[in-house]
């Protein structure tokens, strides 16, 4: 039996908790331009997330949604955090005009990829980053994107993910 489950509605609380710990790793004081505290923006995000957690056409790439959307967790294991998760993994399946090697241009993108401090190091993030990838293939994605910290790069690494020049950049509206 797996460890790994398909996010739920019900899950939306601490998904949100554990995308803060992600942002926190990556910008410990916290993304430029934000004013709003993570209990602000988590607030107004929770009806959102539900709904896509809900949606029952998330995990289709031929939705008519622009992507589809899929989050992976694993329950907390310490019988005193009911209702708690260990870690967590969440990615889109995009739509992109297709190109040479991916002619339906559906391409997979990894964002929130984070485990409870008190847990690491058990191999949760690696078990949900492996039935995230799992439902890429099974959704049609011949590429998948992820951002990487310089701490999750060794596991990235082991799952076959390379570094790419990336000459990406951003308009925050």
């Amino acid at each position: 039996m797996s460890l790994v489950r398909r996010a739920e509605p019900e899950d939306a609380e601490e998904v949100l908790r554990l995308r803060q710990v992600m942002l926190d790793s990556v910008h410990p004081a916290g993304p430029s331009g934000s004013a709003k505290q993570p209990a602000d923006w988590q607030a107004e995000s929770l009806p959102t997330l539900r709904a896509r957690l809900a949606a029952p056409d998330a995990d289709s790439a031929d939705s008519a949604d622009s992507a589809a959307f899929a989050a992976f967790v694993v329950d907390h294991p310490a019988p005193e955090r009911p209702g708690m998760l260990a870690a967590l993994v969440v990615g889109t399946m995009e739509y992109r005009i297709g190109r040479s090697g991916n002619p339906h241009g559906r391409v997979g993108h990894v964002f929130s990829v984070a485990t409870d401090p008190g847990v690491r190091r058990r191999g949760y993030a690696r078990a949900c980053m492996e039935a995230l990838l799992d439902w890429f293939r099974e959704t049609g994605a011949v590429q998948v994107d992820l951002n990487a910290s310089a701490a999750a790069e060794p596991l990235y690494a082991s799952l076959g993910f390379v570094r790419k020049p990336d000459p990406s950049m951003r308009l925050q509206l």
